[in-house]
Formats: structure tokens, C-alpha cells, sequence
């Protein structure tokens, strides 16, 4: 974690500031810093813009009943971009954009699903979590047909218990 964070608060600034160095000497002082704008702008268009993709594809996941991991996935890859867009220097700049392209994103998502996709469990809030099994796991299930009663069956049963068609158990 240490190393992570001497690459983030000290490398890649000294590398941003090498490289607008650079590219100062190369086009002029004034054309650098309207490079870095022109660029930080197009980079908050477009973080506006697959972040309210990714927005639409989370909520039509939950609106379906299904869990949006990938959506929640690929919306932190778009903020992460973003961050990278509005930080000034041109590395993090294009590695910003790169991550703002759709394919480029799923890409990143998947090899980040397979690489950190063991590490992390999904559970759902009052259900414990099933526990983890292999792949090749074969899960042996019974199919049971159950209905709703609209009332009280021999008196046994109340409004709303669900009972098996086929033997008459609640």
C-alpha cells in the first residue's frame, strides 16, 4: 500500500511535470495550458456523458430485480477516468480518456472482475451468503410446485400461507 502511494502523491506528479516541460518546450508555454483546458473540458463532457450511461444501465439492473455488480463496476471505472481527466498533466489526461471508451472500460472491468472477482462475496441484506463453491460444483435441486391460497383451507391454513399442491402440507 506504501508503494501504491508514493506512485500516486510523488511519481506521477514528477512524470506530469516532465511531461508539460516537454510539451512547453515543444509548442509554447500558452498552447500547453490551452491544451490541459481543452482537454480537462472535453474530459468533463464525457464523464457527463458515459456516467449517465452507466447511470441508466445501473437503474435498469435494479429496476429488473437483477444485482448491477457490472454497473457499479463500470460507473466507478467512469468516475475513476473522470478523476484522471480533471487532474492536470497529460498521462493521467489519456489514460482518463482511454478509460471513457466503452470497449476499452469493459475491457478493464473484466480483467478486473477475473483478477479481484474471488476476493469479494455478493450477499443480499437478511440472506446469509451462500458459500463459495467451485465451478464444477454440481448443485442438486428439487422443483416443488407451490401455490397461494385466497383463504383458510379446512381451517388449518390462514390467508396468505403457501402450501404444496401435491400433498396438501403448509
Amino acid at each position: 500500500m506504501r508503494a501504491v502511494l508514493v506512485v500516486a502523491f510523488i511519481v506521477v506528479p514528477l512524470v506530469e511535470l516532465a511531461i508539460i516541460v516537454q510539451v512547453g518546450e515543444l509548442i509554447g508555454t500558452g498552447w500547453t495550458i490551452l491544451a490541459l483546458l481543452a482537454v480537462s473540458l472535453a474530459g468533463a463532457w464525457l464523464v457527463r456523458r458515459e456516467g449517465t450511461r452507466a447511470w441508466s444501465r445501473f437503474r435498469v439492473a435494479l429496476n429488473s430485480g437483477r444485482v448491477p455488480t457490472d454497473e457499479v463496476l463500470e460507473g466507478a471505472l467512469v468516475l475513476f477516468g473522470g478523476a484522471l481527466l480533471l487532474t492536470p498533466g497529460f498521462a493521467t489526461d489519456t489514460v482518463g480518456l482511454v478509460l471513457m471508451v466503452p470497449p476499452v472500460r469493459a475491457l478493464v472491468a473484466s480483467t478486473l472482475r477475473k483478477r479481484l472477482g474471488a476476493r469479494f462475496v455478493v450477499a443480499s441484506v437478511g440472506v446469509p451468503p451462500a458459500p463459495p463453491r467451485r465451478r464444477d460444483e454440481v448443485v442438486d435441486v428439487e422443483v416443488v410446485n407451490i401455490e397461494r391460497t385466497s383463504g383458510p383451507r379446512d381451517g388449518a391454513a390462514h390467508n396468505g400461507d403457501f402450501h404444496n399442491r401435491d400433498s396438501g402440507s403448509t
